[in-house]
């Protein structure tokens, strides 16, 4: 039996409980930490799924035209032969963003400030028909913590949930990859440490460390209690046990009435 592939672009964004969820339903992990050194496969060929973790980088390159790590540029093919192969893909924050850009969508630097803590998200209409996001609540518990955003999805990408100040929270391309802006592998002590290496730049931006750290860990329960059926069904999914996995219209769209 094969393995999820998952690629851990920080050392500070582990797999942490969506790692437990993953295993607990089944999927075996084959973690690969290229900001230690390992090295991308060129395709995701003999894996089950894909995920990407998020992380502290930028997903666009910077003005020189550096990339936001010297292992982006490969991981961006790697999802887009991913998402060609119909293997199923997670994409958590910073690895939405990345799957988003790979894929011809845009990541800017937020225009609306960063997003920090608990929050709520809401599903579109788009979600009822998807094979994950459709048991998810109309507006899930999730965790923030970003300074960029998607400002435009892939052509060819579905929006399944949205916030007011943040409208591409989630959203799917073709039948078998997700991408999510927000995190849902965190637990309290990922949260604790953030809030501790980035306590100038939170108190810059008028966020008491504590009080973040301790809205967390209020949370945490009521986004387990979404993200890990969510998580599961993933799973069902790469293990091709999920009984409605298809997709009536992947694309979302629909073709216009003759004459419109």
């Amino acid at each position: 039996m094969g393995t999820a592939l998952v690629i851990e672009n920080d050392p500070t964004d582990d797999l942490r409980r969506l790692g437990d969820w993953l295993t607990e339903a089944g999927l075996e992990l084959t973690v690969l930490r290229p900001h230690a050194g390992d090295e991308l496969p060129d395709t995701p060929e003999g894996h089950l799924a894909l995920i990407v973790l998020g992380g502290d980088q930028n997903a666009y390159p910077d003005a020189s035209g550096a990339p936001g790590a010297p292992w982006f540029p490969r991981l961006e093919g790697l999802l887009r032969k991913a998402v060609r192969h119909r293997v199923p893909t997670l994409g958590v924050c910073l690895g939405g963003q990345i799957l988003a850009r790979a894929n011809g969508g845009l990541v800017e630097r937020s225009a609306a400030g960063p997003e920090i803590g608990p929050g709520l998200v809401a599903k579109r209409d788009a979600a009822d028909d998807d094979p994950l996001f459709k048991w998810v609540p109309l507006l899930p518990d999730v965790l923030q913590w970003h300074r960029d955003e998607i400002t435009e999805l892939p052509a060819n990408a579905v929006l399944l949930a949205a916030s007011s100040r943040f409208p591409h929270q989630a959203f799917r391309i073709g039948d078998r990859a997700w991408g999510l802006q927000f995190h849902i592998e965190c637990d309290a002590a990922m949260i604790a440490d953030w809030a501790r290496d980035d306590a100038d730049g939170l108190a810059e931006l008028g966020y008491d460390p504590e009080a973040v750290v301790l809205a967390t860990s209020a949370a945490l329960a009521d986004v387990e209690e979404v993200w890990q059926p969510f998580a599961q069904r993933f799973a069902a999914l790469a293990l091709g046990t999920l009984p409605d996995a298809d997709i009536p219209n992947p694309t979302g769209r629909t073709l216009p009435l003759l004459g419109q």
